[in-house]
């Protein structure tokens, strides 16, 4: 067999209950060529089990525990220093990925000689009878970003794709994660968003495809991060890292990105914000997203 021409790192705390389907949606890749590095992030619960038998039972699985909790970013980051093929993929621990994922973003970058690929994503929602999950329709806003596909593109010609600042929705080439020295953020709750913005402005080229890859998933337990915004402290680190993306895009000359950018956290993100602090007993949680309001480019 060829060696493996894409890594995917898969980052879980805590996920027992859906690391046999994240572990399965990559047995059932299309692409043959495929590892993955499995980062326990100090899980307490059978994560570590179900991570460390599927690396003893199969050999494209690699294992690697942290022994303390550190965080997603560095989950992250600790699997890219374990990378050693061509291509670089993520996907959480939480989701599921699509049988040719891999093979239509693989293919993708082999046919243009882009630094990276886009992919759409879709919601994986609890099912009504709460006892399992249903994928959704893609939405507005990334469709926006990668439907019609797109080869050898930039921020300046398709601004929109500045929306898709997921890292499970993207293949990239691990010479240009290399080249800029891009790793995540780490102590942060919300660490794609600075990072996705990095990526489009140091990209020479990038693609976009409209298939889904990912089916990411809103947990019934409400232990995804972006079921806690009514928490302070990760409403903060939420606007801080919205501003961050911004201020790369502006720095970088992207107006036409910054203005989108704008609009749709105007019409996508404020929205349900706005109601949480509506009700918020803490002022302070109104007083940080006002204060964000007024930073925005009309």
């Amino acid at each position: 067999m060829n060696s493996p021409a894409v890594t995917v790192i898969v980052p879980g705390f805590d996920v027992a209950e859906y690391a046999e389907e994240v572990l399965d949606s990559l047995r059932a890749q299309t692409h043959a060529r495929w590892t993955a590095v499995l980062v326990d992030d100090a899980s307490t619960d059978d994560t570590t089990r179900i991570f460390a038998d599927a690396a003893a039972a199969d050999p494209r699985f690699r294992f690697i525990r942290h022994d303390r909790q550190r965080g997603l970013g560095a989950a992250r980051n600790t699997g890219l220093a374990h990378v050693d093929t061509p291509y670089t993929a993520f996907l959480d621990a939480d989701d599921r990925m699509r049988p040719d994922a891999l093979t239509r973003l693989t293919d993708t970058l082999e046919h243009t000689g882009s630094d990276f690929v886009v992919g759409a994503y879709v919601r994986l929602r609890p099912d009504a009878e709460g006892h399992g999950y249903t994928p959704g329709d893609v939405q507005p806003w990334v469709a926006a970003a990668t439907d019609p596909p797109r080869e050898r593109t930039s921020l300046a010609a398709h601004p929109a794709a500045s929306g898709n600042i997921v890292a499970w929705s993207k293949v990239s080439r691990t010479a240009f994660w290399r080249a800029h020295d891009l790793r995540f953020p780490e102590g942060r709750y919300y660490e794609d968003q600075v990072l996705a913005q990095r990526m489009y402005t140091l990209a020479a080229t990038f693609d976009v495809v409209p298939d889904v890859v990912v089916e990411w998933r809103q947990r019934r337990d409400g232990g995804s991060i972006t079921q806690r915004l009514g928490e302070l402290d990760v409403l903060r680190d939420y606007l801080d890292a919205l501003g961050e993306g911004i201020a790369l895009l502006r720095a970088a000359g992207a107006d036409a990105a910054v203005r989108e950018r704008a609009v749709l956290i105007r019409t996508l993100d404020l929205p349900p914000l706005l109601r949480i602090a509506e009700t918020h007993a803490d002022p302070a949680y109104r007083v940080a997203l006002e204060a964000f309001v007024e930073t925005l480019p009309d």
